[in-house]
Order: structure tokens, then sequence, then C-alpha cells
């Protein structure tokens, strides 16, 4: 087992935590910190991919064949799903939608990340008030 898939497999792993604690302990604020941590770390992940691969590998990667497609449309309407359900919240919050669409449609989770943190920032700041 390379690298790659082992990398693949403690992406899994770690996926089931956060899903384990959303389905057992029902969370009714998100945690800002960890948002933008995770679009941290995903946004360096990338800046390495970047570096060691290049842009063009994104378009090779999910252009190659059905599987890429398939993998491509996938992470498309992921994005625009969550930017759906997201885009009430943040309009609640008056927040600039603009500038986050075009950064969160640019950067797929990176941005999602980023803009769920500013939101749930927002949010548990002015259910302090």
């Amino acid at each position: 087992m390379d690298y790659l898939q082992i990398l693949f497999f403690l992406i899994i792993g770690g996926a089931i935590i956060p899903a384990a604690y959303i389905l057992t302990v029902r969370p009714t604020k998100g945690i800002p910190i960890l948002a933008a941590l995770l679009a941290g770390l995903f946004a360096g992940y990338t800046a390495i991919q970047i570096a060691q691969e290049g842009v063009v590998m994104f378009y090779t990667n999910h252009a190659a064949n059905l599987t890429g497609i398939q993998v491509w449309w996938d992470l498309v309407m992921c994005v625009i799903i969550a930017f759906f359900f997201i885009l009430p919240r943040a309009q609640k919050q008056d927040m600039n939608i603009v500038p986050w669409a075009l950064f969160v449609f640019s950067t797929a989770s990176i941005g999602l990340l980023a803009m769920c943190a500013r939101l749930f920032w927002l949010e548990n700041a002015s259910s302090q008030e």
C-alpha cells in the first residue's frame, strides 16, 4: 500500500468521527474555529498539491474518463446543494453573498468551510446578544 492509498483510508477514517458526532450529539450550533481550521488545512493541502502537480492536474483528473467526470459532477452538485442550504442562513446574518459565492464556486470545499466558519461565528455572536 503506497502513501496515497494510506491517505485515502485516513480521510475515510477521519470522516467517521465528525459524522458520528453529528449523528449522536445532534448539535444545534456550528463550531466556527473547527470550520476555519478545516478550511485552512484543506487550503494548505491544496497548495501542496498545486505546487507538486500543478493546476492543470485538476482538469486532467476530472476529464480523463467517465469516473473522473462522475466525480467532477458529484463535486459540483455537492457545492451547489451546500451553498443552497447555507445561503438563507448567511443572508439572515447579513453576509455579503456575491463575494462568498465567487469564493465558494472557485474553491469548492475550501470556500464552503470558510463561509461556514464566518456564518457560525456570526450566528454564535448574535445568539449571545
